[in-house]
């Protein structure tokens, strides 16, 4: 699977910040001593929230379209220069139960694969329900594939149709010209062109749907969804193997809701930003489906470089994201609060608003409104997964009053096997499993950690027609996620690593690379950064051991900030080295960075923004 080459996080630019708020703590006469006493009698809870049962994504769509009919479901900008357009759930009921009819009965591919590809948009969301809901087995594809390998993944799924945006219009029009697939339909969205030979419009099936309706068909609506049945099948990006096929049923989907229900409490009125790609099951699943079934709205954010300005139009309460972004959102905002010489009273801010929250007196929002108001106002919960964070960065976020809270799981998961709970986060976690799923370490070494083995009612029916790829993965029930980690006394899970990453010495210690990754992610002269096990180049050695290596692309922006312009590599290399060496104060000898490579261009990720580590080491 291809990555985004070119991915770059914008440059966020915040205001100089400024604090707020600092009048109502100058009125308190704060008395730590009844603080710390008051603290004991406040309670937190440490229940589940009510849980859904939910069985099909069918039974969330007639009901949430049914009662928060009135409500805003999507809200999407189409013209820069015009506010963003409001959709309600009744007009998306509509158009899903068209779509789904104009598929099953006047294009007639009930049932079979239909690709959807495209940016985030509300037609993408139509298509995908109404395949869940009885059309055909959804098939979402990452619209950075190249032409060559859109073709491969129609001809592995079998397609019969694929939905395209109208970005991607050009490079269909080669697939259809070079009649390399057999794919009987191509639509396309925001279209109304009527169906001529193999091309059709959106909309133009839209109005055939309603069409079928009125004149007595009620079919769509009427097909039984079997909770096992196979309808979505997504292929994995591949970070470090060959993408596979992984099939999911509604079953693994409705699960999700009702785990994720238990940890988390969404309201009517919560609106989700939606930034990361729909054709991972982290944003259709957790970003798209959960939000809907409760009612909430979805602001679709236009692109990475709009985020600032998309997040103060639509005011979002609830952001599901990657750690790349929220580490370089926290850094801008740490940037600016040191350039205003204000980080010894945000600090101090800080302490005395946690103190007052431990006995029910909660003023962050007012004495951080400038960071607020930065991230549209609303902002209460962030919600990040697809990689390690550092914990400071979810801690300071807590501090300042916005929940933070940790996901994990995999393609094959659907996706989520663990989540931090809401009501008791525990930062540098990745949540405690969910309550649909048994999560064991297998192997586990003096500190406890080892491969983590994963039992879910949310785990896939298999990799497509690859049942040896199945087989391989699965064991008495319970799937290898090939990640490292550990439970903690509570019940906690941490990831520490990756069972294919790992660095084994000659001594037979094992090195997680992750942890490294994580300490060196804290040097300010470092943008991005992998560790790993290089050879001895030195030939006179018989067995050569591995040097413990850092490939390093350095943060330039930030080196002239803090050491001038007109720096040498010589220089840059000597800046970034004498940082690793204090790091490597922390660390045992045996994982102490031995060698450092400078890297100039940004490292290959996925679009989830992950380091595809193997692509990197090849080279």
């Amino acid at each position: 699977m291809r990555i985004l080459r070119d991915f770059k996080i914008p440059d966020f630019k915040f205001p100089k910040f400024k604090m707020k708020g600092l009048s109502d703590i100058e009125e308190m006469k704060v008395d730590y001593e009844t603080i710390e006493k008051e603290k004991n009698k406040v309670g937190k809870k440490s229940k589940n929230y009510e849980i859904t049962d939910y069985k099909t994504v069918k039974e969330i769509f007639e009901r949430s379209t049914t009662v928060f009919a009135e409500n805003t479901f999507i809200l999407e900008k189409y013209n820069s220069k015009e506010p963003f357009t409001e959709i309600k759930y009744k007009e998306f009921r509509s158009d899903v139960i068209s779509l789904g009819t104009a598929l099953n009965d006047y294009l007639k591919i009930k049932d079979k694969p239909v690709i959807i590809i495209g940016e985030n948009t509300y037609h993408w969301y139509v298509s995908y329900m109404a395949l869940l809901c009885g059309s055909g087995i959804a098939v979402p594809v990452d619209k950075e594939l190249p032409e060559n390998e859109i073709i491969n993944v129609i001809n592995r799924s079998k397609a019969a149709a694929v939905i395209y945006s109208t970005k991607k219009k050009e490079v269909i029009k080669k697939i259809i010209d070079s009649k390399a697939t057999k794919v009987k339909y191509f639509i396309q969205m925001n279209s109304d062109d009527s169906l001529s030979g193999k091309t059709v419009g959106f909309d133009y099936l839209i109005k055939q749907g309603n069409i079928l309706i009125n004149n007595g068909d009620n079919s769509y609506m009427d097909i039984e969804i079997d909770p096992n049945e196979f309808k979505v099948l997504i292929f994995t990006s591949g970070t470090t193997s060959n993408s596979k096929g992984v099939m999911i049923c509604n079953r693994n989907l409705a699960q999700n809701i009702n785990a994720v229900s238990a940890y988390v409490k969404l309201e009517a009125w919560d609106r989700l930003f939606s930034v990361l790609p729909l054709h991972h099951t982290y944003e259709s699943t957790i970003g798209y489906l959960l939000p809907f079934a409760n009612g909430c709205s979805i602001s679709i954010c236009r692109g990475l470089k709009y985020i600032l300005d998309d997040l103060k139009e639509t005011k979002p309460t609830a952001i599901l994201t990657v750690p790349l972004l929220v580490e370089n959102i926290y850094k801008k905002i740490i940037n600016n609060i040191k350039k205003s010489k204000k980080e010894g009273i945000v600090n101090s801010m800080m302490h005395i608003t946690n103190a007052l929250k431990g006995v029910g007196v909660d003023i962050k929002r007012k004495v951080f409104a400038e960071i607020y108001e930065n991230l549209g106002g609303n902002l209460r919960i962030i919600v990040t997964a697809a990689a390690p964070i550092e914990p400071k960065i979810g801690k300071w976020f807590e501090d300042i009053g916005i929940c933070f809270l940790q996901g994990y799981g995999l393609t094959e998961t659907a996706p989520i096997a663990a989540l931090t709970p809401e009501y008791k986060p525990k930062v540098g976690s990745a949540g405690k499993p969910v309550i649909c799923a048994d999560i064991k370490i297998d192997n586990p070494n003096e500190k406890g950690e080892g491969e983590i083995l994963i039992k879910s009612e949310t785990l896939m029916l298999g990799y497509y027609e690859d049942e040896e790829a199945t087989n391989k993965v699965m064991e008495d029930g319970y799937f290898h996620s090939g990640d490292v980690g550990y439970l903690d006394s509570d019940g906690y899970l941490f990831i520490t690593g990756r069972c294919k990453n790992v660095i084994v010495t000659q001594n037979g210690k094992n090195i997680y690379p992750e942890e490294i990754e994580s300490l060196l992610q804290n040097i300010d002269e470092i943008k991005e950064v992998i560790v790993y096990g290089k050879k001895d180049e030195d030939e006179k050695k018989n067995d050569k051991e591995l040097i413990i290596t850092a490939r390093v692309v350095p943060n330039y922006t930030e080196i002239q900030r803090i050491h001038g312009k007109e720096l040498t590599e010589e220089q840059i290399y000597n800046i970034i080295w004498e940082k690793i060496k204090e790091i490597n104060r922390q660390l045992t000898s045996y994982k102490a960075i031995k060698k450092l490579e400078i890297k100039q261009e940004e490292f290959e990720k996925t679009t989830t923004m992950k380091i595809k580590r193997y692509v990197e080491l090849k080279k």
